[in-house]
């Protein structure tokens, strides 16, 4: 072999080895790549999971709703709170571990707020009913005395009538008629199809026993009587009186469909001829 074929064979040699050493360089660097843009990808959701779940707390911090001053200007604090990680998340200029812990503290914060909420909602509502149920009791009250009132102004009449009726224990309840014809106590105007008002007659020996005409006079808070056929007063009932204490009671209703009444206070009278003998009070809403 002479000196020309061995350099040949040298040069080719060498050409053999680069290209071997490029090839597997090739090779690393590719799956370096791969790595690399996987991994970037990983990175990339991550971070879209982060801004993801930062919005939907934000929209969660919104929701919450309270009349307490202090508590609000607390929300608004951390809603800008959110606000600035989101744009620091959104620029890249926070890292998403950081961030992830930021978002627990966040979370942690508002369920703290959503439980105090509910707690003051809560007591809110029983003081209301508190209220509501000592205004009850209030008017209640007022009734009663008022209808004691008018009984001690009425006592002298009845006396001197003598021969007159008299009636305790009145009572007044807005009725509604159900689709199976059963009766239900009601306090809606609106639901109210009859009104029932029942009262026992005292014993009264010197009275005059057989048929006697009771009328019932329901007036509404304007002072206009519910009439019965264009008369004085609601409606009529005629009872045998044996002059022994008795329980009955009268009915106002309607041709209607229904009274068409108005939420208010009613006042409510018990009549034998012109004379008042037992009175209550009905209150509709």
């Amino acid at each position: 072999m002479n000196l020309s074929s061995k350099h040949s064979l040298i040069a080719i040699a060498v050409l053999f080895v680069i290209c071997a050493f490029l090839g597997v360089k090739l090779y690393v660097n590719s799956n370096n790549y791969d790595k690399l843009h996987g991994e970037h990808l990983e990175v990339g959701l991550e971070k879209d999971q982060v801004v993801l779940d930062l919005e939907k707390m934000r929209f969660s911090y919104d929701t919450l709703q309270t009349d307490n001053s202090m508590m609000i200007a607390e929300i608004a604090a951390q809603r800008d709170r959110i606000d600035g990680l989101l744009t620091k998340v959104k620029n890249g200029n926070w890292s998403l571990s950081r961030a992830k812990k930021e978002s627990e503290t966040l979370r942690f914060i508002m369920k703290g707020y959503i439980v105090t909420i509910d707690s003051v909602n809560q007591l809110n509502m029983a003081l209301n009913d508190e209220n509501l149920a000592m205004k009850e009791r209030v008017e209640e009250v007022q009734g009663r005395n008022e209808n004691l009132e008018r009984r001690q102004e009425n006592m002298e009449d009845i006396i001197e009538a003598g021969q007159v009726l008299q009636c305790s224990e009145v009572t007044a309840i807005g009725v509604r008629i159900v689709s199976s014809g059963r009766q239900r106590v009601t306090t809606r105007a609106n639901k109210t199809d009859m009104i029932k008002v029942c009262f026992t007659i005292l014993e009264n020996r010197i009275a005059e026993s057989g048929n006697k005409d009771l009328h019932l006079r329901i007036m509404a808070s304007d002072g206009s009587v519910l009439a019965y056929e264009g008369r004085d007063y609601s409606a009529t009932r005629s009872l045998d009186y044996a002059n022994d204490r008795l329980m009955t009671c009268i009915y106002y209703t309607s041709e209607n469909e229904d009274l068409g009444l108005s939420a208010g206070l009613y006042e409510v009278e018990v009549l034998e001829g012109d004379f008042i003998i037992g009175a209550t009070s009905l209150e509709l809403r």
